[in-house]
């Protein structure tokens, strides 16, 4: 299957705006391309691992990727839909794009890729050649007529939030003039400035350029909802802010209905392996072979092998009740799932399951007790006034307190 091919079984392209030279420039060439990340946030999420994969399969078909990171688009803010962003500050915005540059890192070719900040030729350009040389492109009416801008419109958009597809197009127009980029893609949402940015080098360059743009569908749940929301927020990529385990778990979980498109769009699976566990999900549902190969890729794919390892063992001993074959990191993973508080001193076991709310009464955690449905790591607590101590620490930190077969909570203890 050719590339482009590939892309459209994968439901990765919705918007092309020249579908024969996309598919010329992809098939037939070797080329550079870019997609943009703003540094709005410390971490990239699940939502951007979509565009990751492409910039992965792309340059496994011989392309070139060019990482853009926003740091001057950051400064300014793409147009939400509901409401003006918070500015962020230059040294916050610098500090992000050097974060999401090393996430960004572990996912390509370091050897066959180049990483880019829009701050380095966007800082330079003064107000007076912004209104000139790139302004005087764009009419208010071209740009009112984007879809971004339309959706704002009832509630207000600052000037600042308004000119930032011409920040985006002067990236284009930059990478194409400077490293011959031909492409650039994004989310769906993004297609209103990749388009400025074509307009803006068709200006300048002629009619005869050779750019094209493309955009992917924003990923949803089946149910028409955001994918890559959990209950307690945003699945980040970042294992401090989300834990491997709760990435596994996510997947693993997805519905039926999701799976196969989470394979296509956040795997590198290929067609055949793809359509073998589709195939499985239809003869044998109950196994769950697609989820589970799911979560085990994405996992793998954002935080390895080792990090994969730890999640599975994680899932096995929250299943069985059964940790000794937990090591530091795979409490310190269990750790950031689980309702946990931290002590310094010993604390009664009573007030430990109210204060991870496994019990909502003192009243209710003495019944669990004298019901011998309370356990400390593996032993069974039967005394009213038993205490948890630093002696019953595991790995002098972690002691799992649970309540039943399946109700677990985690004392942190600190010095």
């Amino acid at each position: 299957m050719k590339l482009y091919d590939n892309l459209l079984w994968r439901g990765m392209i919705k918007d092309v705006s020249n579908e024969e030279k996309a598919k010329e420039l992809l098939n037939e060439h070797n080329i550079k391309f870019y997609c943009g990340f703003d540094p709005t946030g410390e971490s990239l999420t699940i939502g951007h691992v979509v565009q990751v994969v492409r910039m992965m399969l792309l340059q496994q078909h011989g392309h070139t990727p060019i990482v853009l990171i926003g740091g001057a688009t950051g400064l300014i803010g793409d147009p939400k839909q509901t409401a003006e962003r918070k500015l962020l500050s230059l040294e916050e915005s610098l500090a992000n794009a050097e974060k999401i540059k090393q996430q960004l890192s572990r996912f390509l070719n370091p050897e066959k890729c180049i990483f880019v900040n829009n701050y380095d030729w966007i800082g330079n350009i003064d107000m007076i050649s912004f209104l000139r040389d790139y302004g005087k492109h764009f009419s208010i009416n071209y740009m009112i007529a984007k879809d971004t801008v339309q959706k704002r419109l009832e509630i207000g958009i600052s000037y600042t939030e308004f000119s930032y597809m011409l920040i985006q197009a002067i990236d284009f127009l930059h990478l194409y003039q400077t490293l011959d980029c031909k492409l650039q893609f994004g989310g769906s949402d993004q297609w209103g400035n990749i388009t400025t940015g074509l307009e803006l080098i068709r200006k300048l360059e002629g009619e005869n350029h050779s750019a094209i743009g493309l955009s992917s569908p924003l990923l949803l749940k089946a149910d028409g909802t955001k994918f890559g929301k959990s209950e307690s927020g945003a699945l980040w990529i970042d294992a401090e802010l989300t834990s491997p385990y709760e990435i596994y778990q996510y997947f693993v979980n997805a519905s039926d209905l999701d799976v196969v498109n989470y394979l296509k769009t956040l795997t590198l699976l290929s067609k055949e392996e793809i359509d073998a566990l589709e195939e499985k999900m239809k003869s044998a549902p109950e196994e769950r072979a697609a989820q589970k190969k799911l979560a085990e890729e994405v996992t793998r794919l954002i935080h390895g092998e080792k990090a994969l390892d730890q999640a599975l063992k994680v899932t096995q001993a929250l299943f069985l009740g059964d940790f000794h074959d937990l090591d530091a990191s795979g409490m310190k993973m269990m750790s950031k799932t689980l309702d946990s508080i931290r002590i310094s001193e010993p604390k009664s076991v009573i007030d430990a399951l109210v204060e991870t709310n496994l019990a909502t009464s003192k009243r209710e955690a003495r019944t669990f007790i004298q019901s011998g449905a309370v356990m400390i790591n593996d032993t069974k607590i039967d005394q009213l006034d038993a205490f948890i101590t630093k002696n019953d620490a595991l790995f002098g930190t972690y002691t799992i307190i649970r309540r039943g077969k399946k109700k677990y909570a985690m004392i942190l203890h600190h010095a």
